[in-house]
């Protein structure tokens, strides 16, 4: 586990010694651009033609491909919090695009499920969504798009390792 001697060092430095920030060039504000960009590309397919927000179509995406799932699962795993998951799982539950019973395992928690008809939304969505995907990746060769998957899962490790400094 890393300890707080090994964080990297926190701006107490002159402004002059770190060099000026410039936002448009910040990579967490990059990032944070590009997953703006390539979600609005994805939520006119989901938003306009289905009538779903994006917590909505996460949480189908979630349990259209893991199977049944807790609310606090699908929070986990689609990065929403567990309100947006509520508000999501509500609205699902009175289109009958999701059903929900209690774990027999332990009948304080629900277990949620696609409907028949969340199944068959999600499996229109899929391919259209996948094939967005497709168009945006296609800027980049083979070659990038291997490196531009081992980046990202380098930049995701190190971002959960400074998490873990505080």
């Amino acid at each position: 586990m890393p300890t707080q001697d090994d964080a990297p060092e926190t701006a107490e430095a002159p402004p002059e010694a770190l060099g000026a920030l410039s936002l448009e060039r910040f990579m967490p504000y990059r990032l944070a651009v590009l997953a703006h960009e390539v979600s609005g590309a994805v939520a006119q397919l989901y938003g306009e033609r289905f009538n779903l927000s994006r917590a909505e179509w996460r949480v189908l995406a979630a349990l259209g491909e893991r199977g049944a799932m807790t609310a606090r699962e699908i929070s986990d795993y689609s990065t929403l919090d567990k309100m947006q998951v509520s508000r999501a799982v509500n609205r699902m539950l009175a289109e009958k695009l999701v059903a929900g019973g209690l774990d027999a395992a332990d009948r304080r928690r629900k277990i949620l499920r696609l409907t028949k008809k969340g199944e068959t939304l999600f499996g229109r969505i899929s391919p259209l969504a996948l094939a967005r995907e497709s168009f945006i990746l296609s800027a980049l060769t083979p070659e990038e798009l291997r490196t531009f998957d081992k980046v990202v899962d380098k930049l995701i490790q190190k971002a959960r390792e400074l998490q873990q400094w505080g």
